[in-house]
């Protein structure tokens, strides 16, 4: 069972929505090249096979360049659960106990007895810990 205080690590994905943009953009430039390639094979207009020629090489470069970024480095950002602590309070000689929380602890339920008069104590709080500040 984890602690509360455990850090979760994130899953590295790649989103969907940029992976379609990715795929889109290669399957652009990869067209482009094809019609710049045509274009040039029946010397038919010189400048438009050209300009489609650069679109279609920066098309695909951009394609492999968002795809290794999105790849390369996993995010190394954590989650960090805060602790949470239950109060204990014996009604009769008002001592006072903090424990880690548990399962199934609610406000106002008899759980152990006091270590002074031996009665019942009950939950009086349950609370999340504050965090320190960082100066």
């Amino acid at each position: 069972m984890k602690k509360m205080t455990d850090k979760v690590e994130p899953v590295n994905r790649i989103s969907p929505f940029l992976l379609v943009l990715i795929l889109i953009v290669f399957i652009l430039s990869l067209s482009a090249l094809f019609m710049a390639m045509q274009s040039i094979a029946e010397q038919t207009d010189l400048l438009n096979s050209y300009s489609f020629l650069v679109i279609g090489v920066f098309g695909l470069a951009i394609s492999a360049y968002m795809l290794l970024q999105t790849k390369g480095k996993p995010s190394h950002i954590s989650l960090e659960l805060p602790r949470v602590l239950t109060t204990l309070e014996c009604p009769k000689c008002d001592f006072k106990s903090i424990r880690d929380f548990q399962r199934e602890d609610y406000v106002f339920k008899e759980t152990g007895s006091c270590q002074k008069c031996n009665e019942p104590m009950k939950i009086t709080a349950i609370y999340r810990e504050a965090k320190k500040k960082k100066d």
